[in-house]
């Protein structure tokens, strides 16, 4: 469940209002990521909380490996301006 230096990882779960918001930005945006689904894969909630340090969802880790937790829209977009992926 490692990311590859190219991909985006989103941990998320289908009834997180802020996972489905990220979600549809990324698809809008039309960026490639792995969706790591935590309601059919509930032992990869342990793989998100070790990268973040914490329970909240979503988990957003870059090809830099850096992350977001919970992220705003604007913190979605602007990382991914910094990375040049839009």
């Amino acid at each position: 469940m490692t990311s590859s230096p190219s991909t985006i990882t989103m941990f998320g779960a289908d009834w997180c209002r802020d996972c489905v918001r990220t979600k549809r930005q990324l698809d809008s945006l039309g960026i490639q990521y792995t969706y790591v689904d935590l309601v059919a894969d509930p032992a990869a909630a342990d793989v998100a909380r070790e990268i973040s340090g914490r329970t909240n969802i979503p988990v957003v880790v870059y090809p830099d490996s850096s992350h977001h937790v919970e992220p705003t829209n604007a913190d979605v977009e602007a990382k991914l301006r910094e990375l040049a992926l839009i």
